[in-house]
């Protein structure tokens, strides 16, 4: 349940009545609100006078909730703003991992000769194998830094688990939680407490309803500015790395107030598909996409068959602005 506090309930008073009844106290648009679990269905009698507007849910998806907020969620990245009623579609491209200061700086280039504002590179990799690739952790997180100072992009990359989500929040402009670490309630309390963009991406075994629990432990804590990213999921077909849902993608954009970014790169798990499924996630009219890009994919040190070099990523771009541009949006 989500209950408005009248006005003239003070900050002090307002935080007496959630822990009262054992509720999330946020400020939000000017307002005292409070969130409890979707189990109260009624306004408790003791605090009747206090509320001006009450929502019931059958669900803990309430913040995120069409039915609590119609219009989609705004989010500013840097200069730039997704979701609301901008119609604009943000492409966010670079390599998996960040590798070294030439290859960082080269896709960072890209970036920029494109017109393009946000660079993603992985620091801290969560790999399935421990002989893979960990990422250049904290070293690769000043060389991301770096290259935002010396080119004016806004940075994006992933927080593996809680122990260097400090670092992550410090050095990032948008914080990525990963797929495997959505469940991770340390990461996502601590991005409760910034305002910084949260994109959190689904895992691949995650249903709608537990992927969208997660953005409301961030919103409950009071930051606003959380994306969801869709990135496949793991089905019976082993010809792909994961099965993009854009079944859901659409269930998301029908139920939820979120601005929705997609990965095509980790569901295909082949650059040759990338381009098509791009065009198909534009298509339907969402709020970004986060594709990667390599110097040279041959030699990339994690997920190099997925990446796109930067010709190709380069010639995606032009192939999807008259997709966006037929379904209304602006690709930026």
């Amino acid at each position: 349940m989500i209950l408005h506090l009248k006005n003239s309930v003070s900050k002090g008073n307002a935080k007496t009545i959630a822990d009262s009844i054992g509720a999330f106290l946020i400020h939000s648009d000017g307002k005292n609100v409070l969130i409890s679990g979707s189990g109260m269905k009624e306004v408790p009698a003791s605090i009747e006078n206090d509320v001006d507007k009450s929502w019931v849910f059958d669900t803990d998806i309430q913040l995120a909730s069409k039915k609590y907020r119609s219009n989609k969620r705004e989010v500013k990245i840097g200069n730039s703003i997704i979701g609301g009623t901008t119609n604009s579609t943000m492409l966010i491209g670079g390599p998996c991992s960040v590798e070294s200061e030439e290859q960082i700086r080269q896709s960072a280039e890209l970036i920029k000769s494109m017109g393009l504002t946000t660079l993603r590179g992985g620091c801290y990799k969560p790999r399935t194998s421990p002989y893979s690739f960990q990422g250049m952790g904290l070293d690769g997180l000043k060389l991301l830094a770096k290259m935002r100072e010396e080119f004016g992009l806004n940075i994006i990359t992933e927080a593996r688990d809680a122990t260097h989500i400090a670092e992550i929040i410090e050095y990032s402009d948008i914080i990525q939680v990963g797929a495997k670490a959505m469940y991770d309630q340390g990461i996502l309390r601590a991005c409760a407490k910034t305002n910084k963009p949260v994109m959190i991406k689904r895992g691949f075994g995650t249903t709608l309803k537990e992927f969208v629990q997660a953005a409301e432990f961030v919103l409950s804590g009071g930051n606003e500015n959380v994306i969801l990213c869709e990135r496949g999921l793991r089905t019976f077909e082993t010809n792909t790395r994961f099965t993009l849902d854009l079944c859901g993608v659409a269930w998301l954009q029908e139920h939820t107030n979120l601005p929705i970014i997609l990965d095509p790169s980790h569901a295909m798990g082949y650059a040759y598909g990338v381009p098509v499924l791009s065009k198909a996630c534009v298509a339907m009219g969402i709020d970004g996409l986060i594709i990667e890009a390599h110097p040279n994919p041959k030699v990339a040190k994690s997920d190099a068959s997925q990446q796109l070099n930067h010709e190709e990523f380069k010639q995606l771009f032009e192939t999807l602005k008259p997709v966006a541009s037929a379904v209304g949006y602006n690709m930026i």
